[in-house]
């Protein structure tokens, strides 16, 4: 049957409905995103024992002539944190000092952690800086320079889009020893996070593993927060705990297979091997 002005005159204007309402769809779904507030937490208080020098920041150790912490910061405001809040500690005033000088005029506030009771702890330490801010809130750690700019804005683009209350960045480790593993339930589904030493030998048999970097809504994060207690066998306040207390169906995974990327660094060895990594991708 030949095809008339008629057919051809309704099939395009249906091909053109579909592309607008395409476009509708995304300037809707872009817009979501712009108004979502970010804010970032820098996990930067740790001493660092393994790399043997006492007065020294763990994260101020140098990668190419620039802090571990330098990388972090860099990415966070690439990704439009509005304001920054690292978490510091040993010598804390040793980094203060180098990011006030580094990035004049950017929005970095300083939450301190003088005590070390986990990493928990350390972000229960913003709450006079993020509890009242409403938007969501990007956890990273200060001695894991590698990580990419793609990577995060997957994870952040992930959380909007599917609105969840918290998105974790998750990677599959060859030897996954040492860190935290990824539960997941028999559908594939997020189930929970079980810190090495607290895990079961078939656990422990989980290659996916936990790289603590998460983004989660704030008032979702300080309510969780509240709710954790050191009943482990660290007697730490581990920041794990607070996605047993988020909906299993509000919380999303992101899996790099990057190991590298979100490897931190615990001794001179590995700051070697990160600094060789980053100059092989230039």
């Amino acid at each position: 049957m030949p095809i008339t002005d008629t057919d051809f005159n309704n099939k395009k204007s249906a091909f053109l409905e579909n592309q607008l309402a395409e476009m509708m769809r995304k300037v809707k779904e872009t817009e979501g995103n712009v108004n979502k507030k970010l804010a970032v937490a820098i996990l930067a208080a740790g001493l660092g024992k393994r790399m043997k020098s006492p007065d020294k920041p763990k994260v101020m150790f140098e990668i190419n002539g620039r802090p571990m912490i330098d990388y972090v910061v860099e990415l966070a405001f690439k990704v439009n944190a509005e304001v920054v809040v690292p978490i510091v500690g040993h010598h804390r005033e040793q980094v203060i000092d180098f990011l006030n000088n580094k990035f004049p005029g950017k929005d970095i506030k300083y939450a301190v952690q003088a005590e070390q009771l986990g990493t928990g702890h350390a972000v229960i330490q913003t709450a006079d800086e993020l509890k009242n801010f409403d938007g969501e809130i990007l956890i990273l750690s200060g001695d894991v320079p590698l990580l990419k700019f793609e990577t995060v804005e997957e994870l952040i683009n992930e959380h909007f889009s599917a609105g969840n209350d918290a998105t974790l960045l998750t990677t599959v480790f060859n030897d996954s020893f040492g860190y935290g593993r990824i539960v997941r339930d028999a559908d594939g589904n997020f189930s929970g996070i079980v810190e090495e030493k607290d895990a079961t030998e078939e656990e422990k048999k989980i290659k996916e593993i936990n790289p603590a970097i998460y983004i989660v809504n704030s008032k979702v994060l300080f309510d969780a927060l509240s709710k954790i207690s050191p009943e482990n066998n660290q007697k730490e306040y581990y920041l794990t705990d607070i996605f047993r207390f988020i909906p299993k169906e509000k919380t999303g995974t992101v899996v790099t297979n990057d190991e590298l990327e979100v490897t931190g660094v615990n001794s001179i060895e590995q700051l070697k091997e990160m600094e060789d990594a980053l100059n092989s991708r230039k």
